[in-house]
């Protein structure tokens, strides 16, 4: 069963998480089964970008982002190459490692 580290986030997971998953759960789902509340505000339908990560390592192993997820994850906050909705992420055969932003979209535009 695949590992996936959690990279410590101020608020959601502050020591960090090394986590299991099988293969072909969500990220999303996988942190949310075990206890890492990540923002998901559209209930994991690809319609928001608050459960945005960044895959740190094992990227590759992750099945290609669709059209709908690109779209979406242009407008996250922090937006780099190693960007995925963890909504859509499905966890392949290879470990992972993860962080979570420190802010997500809805935190942005609170701020404002």
């Amino acid at each position: 069963m695949p590992e996936i580290i959690i990279l410590p986030h101020q608020e959601i997971c502050p020591e960090g998480a090394v986590i299991n998953a099988e293969p072909g759960t969500s990220l999303c789902n996988a942190m949310l089964d075990n206890g890492i509340e990540i923002e998901h505000a559209c209930e994991k339908s690809c319609a928001c970008t608050t459960c945005h990560v960044h895959v740190r390592e094992g990227f590759d192993s992750l099945e290609e982002s669709s059209e709908l997820e690109d779209d979406y994850l242009d407008k996250a906050w922090g937006l780099d190459m190693d960007s995925r909705l963890s909504c859509q992420a499905l966890v392949g055969e290879e470990s992972l490692v993860i962080e979570i932003p420190k802010y997500t979209i809805n935190m942005v535009s609170e701020s404002q």
